[in-house]
């Protein structure tokens, strides 16, 4: 029984494969396999694409370069603007310039008036583009916007890099005709360019020039509005910034005036009211600038004062009142005081009479002042009116020459009919097609094959899932290869290729699965003893004693695997029993004529072992059949006694083979396993499917058991997976046409290159 762990199945995609480029050999192997498939579809893609190159219509390409300057010169001047704008002003204005100018090259209204111009609408031949002499089976006539697409079809604009020049060109099945064309579209296109800057242009003129007469009458009529308003309103032609500076002196003069004379006024009225002060009783209280001013004021009030210091004089050296000294003294006081009284009052009425004419001067004063300032705000209305009047007859004047002189400059500009687009280079009669392009489309027609060829050569590979090649066992589920068997044709026959000798047919003596003891030098005994040889030296340590050999499926050769496995140790000189374990549909009884009456099943009810075991004519082989059906196999096979059987087995023969069902029908291999020391697996080359063998081997691996190898049956040499690979087993054996040696040597040999059998 094998303890190795339990080993997980990693799935592999074939189609993964082929997409990341890791199994360059399998896609090789995919497309040499329908080699005939990839070649055939390859020729007829060839064929076909060479045949619709060869009968496509040739295509011609006139082409033409055309300029564009965004900054077009100007004759009168960079002060003159033009009314319509030819060129563009910044960088993005003249990125869209230029891509304005190829829509406009390729615009239905060029292609119209090319249409229209040429009467293309029913040209036939333009229309179903015929090549030179090919005449149409019946006329064809279209509507003008039909024939326009058509030819805008035809068009391409290709920009020159870094320069203001762009390529434009037209395809024709005919040369000149494309040349023609093309002509045709470049003549509209900048006459047609030239024709709305001009139409733009002398709209925008007339336009101007019915302004300039409707502005020279408006200016005419504002003219004569100011000179009606200052006849009207009698204003001088001085203008009315100076009549208003006239006016403002004034009103600062009579200002000045009138300031001076109140402030006179103020004077006197102060002096009248200091006078008016004065007393009767005591006329010498007078004010100092009063005396300052009037000398005889102050004359006479220094006599009165005279008089008083006489009369006080005298009444003081003892004059009495009455003395006449004194009463002369009182009466020339009085007479004093009289006088200088008499003269205050003249002085008083004097300053009366001053404030009063200084009043009148006062009142005059202000009417000035006052009709000025009504002048100046009658000026100022009149001011405001004047100037709404010349405001608008300067802002006419300036529109008028200004329209005036645009309307000159449209003028000139009509006359210049200058254009900022021309062709620099017209276009030529082409001389070969530019489609088709026989050699490109013949090389894509057979790399197209080649590649559909090869796709379908893989897909039909993808579609196969069964197993091929040792290597499909190797790499994609981890199983060890322990040799491969030739292809056995059914009921007995076998395909043997000899060098001259033997045919395909049957071989006298016995049934296909005794091949190895029949014809021991063929290639199918060199591929069973090769097989023997590497179980043996697997494990050298511990050699495989218990060997199973089981299928992922029926009808995949395990039992003929077994008879080979145990053939090939009994030569080598082992004692070897071959137990049939497929309780189900055992086959081992008919291999070797034996019956059923005596088996496993009868030993498993209690008959002795050395009953069951049956010689097989094969020197050193037993063999021990499944002896009669039970109804529940499994319960048999999963039982102690069973083990018990199969230990004494054991100690009868060196080697025990087990012939067993498949794994995806039934459990019993499952069970078997687990009580073997190795498990040979039987997988049928070109029939035993990926997903089936998968399935088998989780089945082993879901009971920890691990394959001790795997053997790839049935294998059909010819076939192209082994054209260039495994030539030994192709060549009948190894001796081939040489001297056939007798049987004990070969058996000699064997025995050599086998381990000694265990105790």
């Amino acid at each position: 029984m094998s303890d190795a762990p339990r080993k997980p199945i990693t799935p592999r995609n074939d189609a993964a494969e082929l997409s990341g480029g890791i199994d360059h050999v399998l896609v090789w192997r995919m497309v040499r396999k329908h080699w005939v498939l990839a070649v055939v579809t390859a020729a007829i893609v060839t064929l076909a694409m060479v045949f619709h190159t060869l009968g496509q219509t040739k295509i011609y390409q006139a082409q033409a370069t055309i300029q564009f300057d965004p900054h077009p010169p100007r004759p009168l001047g960079s002060n003159v603007e033009a009314v319509v704008e030819l060129g563009a002003g910044n960088f993005w204005d003249i990125r869209e310039y230029y891509e304005t100018q190829y829509k406009i090259l390729q615009s239905r209204r060029v292609s119209k008036a090319v249409v229209q111009d040429l009467g293309l609408a029913h040209d036939t031949s333009f229309l179903m583009n015929l090549a030179p002499g090919v005449t149409a089976p019946t006329p064809l006539t279209v509507s003008d916007d039909v024939a326009a697409s058509a030819l805008m079809a035809r068009i391409t604009v290709e920009p020159l890099k870094d320069s203001r020049l762009a390529v434009i060109k037209l395809e024709d099945a005919s040369p000149e005709r494309s040349q023609l064309l093309l002509n045709a579209v470049l003549e509209t296109y900048v006459r047609q360019n030239l024709d709305d800057a001009q139409s733009m242009t002398s709209s925008a003129a007339d336009w101007l020039r019915g302004q300039v007469d409707n502005l020279k009458g408006e200016l005419e009529g504002s003219e004569m509005k100011l000179h009606e308003y200052k006849q009207n309103k009698n204003i001088l032609s001085v203008d009315l910034g100076d009549q208003s500076n006239m006016l403002r002196e004034e009103m600062q003069q009579l200002n000045e005036a009138l300031t001076t004379v109140r402030t006179h006024r103020e004077e006197v009225a102060a002096r009248h009211a200091e006078l008016s002060k004065v007393k009767a009783d005591d006329p010498t209280k007078l004010p100092a600038s009063e005396l300052l001013q009037s000398q005889l004021l102050q004359d006479l009030r220094r006599s009165h004062e005279e008089a008083i210091r006489d009369r006080l004089s005298m009444m003081g050296g003892g004059k009495g009142e009455n003395h006449p000294d004194v009463l002369a003294a009182t009466a020339r006081v009085e007479s004093t005081r009289a006088a200088l009284l008499d003269e205050v009052k003249n002085i008083q009425g004097a300053l009366a009479a001053d404030l009063a004419i200084i009043g009148r001067q006062e009142a005059g004063l202000s009417g000035l002042f006052e009709r000025a300032k009504r002048q100046a705000f009658d000026l100022n209305l009149l001011e405001i009116e004047y100037n709404r009047l010349r405001r608008t007859k300067e802002n006419t004047e300036k529109l008028y020459a200004l329209v005036l002189e645009r309307s000159k400059e449209s003028d000139l500009s009509l006359m210049l009919r200058e254009n900022n687009i021309r062709i620099l280079d017209r276009p030529l009669v082409p001389d070969v097609p530019i489609r088709p392009e026989v050699p490109l489309n013949i090389a894509l027609g057979l790399l197209a094959g080649i590649l559909l060829g090869a796709t379908f050569a893989i897909g039909l590979g993808l579609l196969d899932r069964t197993i091929k090649t040792p290597e499909d066992m190797e790499n994609e589920f981890g199983l060890t290869f322990l040799g491969l068997l030739p292809e056995t044709a059914s009921q007995g026959k076998l395909e043997l290729r000899r060098r001259g000798k033997r045919r395909p047919g049957t071989i006298p003596g016995g049934p296909p699965e005794l091949l190895v003891h029949n014809d021991p030098l063929s290639s199918t005994a060199e591929a069973a003893r090769s097989i023997r040889t590497n179980l043996l030296f697997m494990a050298p340590d511990r050699p495989y004693r218990r060997l199973l050999v089981t299928s992922a499926a029926p009808s995949e050769g395990k039992t003929t695997v077994a008879c080979f496995i145990a053939t090939a140790m009994a030569q080598a000189g082992q004692r070897v029993v071959l137990i049939d374990c497929d309780l189900r549909r055992p086959r081992v009884h008919r291999v070797f004529g034996k019956t059923t009456e005596l088996g496993v099943t009868t030993a498993l009810i209690g008959r002795p072992v050395d009953e069951v075991i049956q010689d097989t004519g094969v020197p050193n082989l037993s063999v021990i059949t499944a002896g009669p059906i039970a109804p529940d196999p499994t319960e048999l096979l999963h039982s102690d006694r069973f083990k018990v059987f199969l230990d004494d087995v054991s100690r009868r023969f060196d080697r025990v083979i087990i012939d067993s069902s498949p794994l995806i029908a039934v459990t019993d291999s499952a069970i078997l396993s687990t009580l073997v020391d190795g498990t040979v697996v039987v997988v049928r080359a070109f029939k035993t499917t990926r997903e089936v063998l998968r399935a088998a081997l989780r089945g082993l691996y879901d009971v920890g058991t691990k394959p001790a190898g795997a053997v790839l049956n049935a294998v059909n040499f010819d076939r192209h997976e082994y054209r260039y690979s495994y030539y030994y087993y192709r060549r009948e054996g190894y001796y081939g046409d040489d001297a056939v040696p007798s049987k004990k040597p070969a058996q000699k040999r064997a025995e050599e290159a086998s381990p000694p059998p265990p105790n």
